[in-house]
């Protein structure tokens, strides 16, 4: 049987957000009923800045099923390459063969920001209209599109550690939106009339604080994908009602949440519930307009595989 490729560029041009959050969404739901089957990242870390993993997974007993391979490189933001590069591998659930690899990079890209639309959804003020990116990467892009598909947006403002950069991403940007779009210097300025925080960065200290946030405001926790970098301060986490996609993976990979629980700030059941369980309407989501909200992503396989298997079964 021979093996089919799918390159960056069919990924980017076939995996539209349209396509891609409500197969996400579904995912995050089968996940946390217990129908998929996924075991926990394993991260062997290579060098400073370089990680290697590898994260296995079934869609179920008799679904499709296979592993993300991916290689996280934080290099020099002036270079003109992804963090993230690396493979999905699909396996048929008939035969057990490999039929199919999926360029990795560009699907977690569109998939990451999908699952963060998704949480946006369901846990952002209905009248949520500032976003606030912390970033300027290629996440920084992704989730600016995805964003603006689940709410009217009325403005986007990006802030990244070069200016220079954040300003090329929104000029890049700026034909897509019909709103004010902005690159901003200081993270602060950025957050503080924000109703949608993305933050995407690859900071290992913390660049957002609990002190910039306004009452009501949704984050999306994304950038820090293994314990050890923070992307946001212990005091934003305890005051948040703090959703995850993964209990188990931010359990043991959840930087901000581990950090919190490590200064004895907060215990295990600071998780309120997987962003699956309020999708399925097992446990509330967002409860008042003055509640801050937190999205923790850590990313989980059988996200990438749902994606990538409708890439692979379905006709151009």
């Amino acid at each position: 049987m021979s093996i089919r490729f799918i390159d960056r560029e069919e990924v980017a041009r076939r995996l539209t957000y349209d396509l891609c959050i409500p197969i996400v969404r579904d995912a995050m739901v089968a996940f946390s009923r217990g129908e998929t089957k996924q075991l926990l990242r394993s991260i062997l870390p290579l060098s400073e800045g370089r990680l290697f993993g590898i994260m296995p997974g079934a869609l179920g007993a008799h679904a499709p099923f296979g592993a993300k391979l991916i290689a996280v490189f934080q290099g020099d933001a002036t270079q003109d390459r992804p963090s993230h590069q690396g493979v999905v591998v699909l396996f048929d659930p008939q035969s057990g063969a490999p039929v199919c690899v999926v360029h990795a990079g560009e699907l977690t890209a569109i998939r990451t920001a999908a699952a963060s639309a998704v949480a946006t959804a369901e846990l952002a003020r209905p009248d949520a209209g500032r976003l606030a990116i912390i970033g300027s990467g290629v996440q920084a892009a992704t989730h600016a599109r995805a964003i603006a598909k689940v709410r009217n947006l009325e403005s986007i403002g990006v802030w990244g550690r070069s200016l220079e950069r954040a300003r090329a991403l929104v000029e890049s940007l700026r034909g897509d939106f019909a709103i004010p779009f902005a690159a901003v210097e200081r993270v602060e300025e950025a957050v503080a009339e924000a109703d949608i925080i993305c933050t995407v960065t690859a900071a290992s200290e913390p660049v957002v604080r609990s002190a910039w946030i306004r009452p009501g405001t949704h984050l999306n926790l994304v950038g820090s994908s293994y314990a050890g970098p923070t992307e946001v301060d212990n005091e934003l986490v305890v005051r948040s009602r703090f959703f995850v996609d993964s209990r188990e993976g931010v359990l043991q990979q959840g930087a901000e949440f581990l950090r919190a629980k490590e200064a004895g700030l907060i215990g295990d059941d600071h998780i309120i519930a997987e962003i699956g369980q309020v999708l399925g309407g097992e446990i509330q989501g967002r409860r008042s307009n003055e509640e801050i909200t937190v999205y923790k992503s850590l990313g989980h396989v059988v996200q990438d595989l749902a994606t990538a298997w409708a890439l692979y079964s379905r006709a151009e």
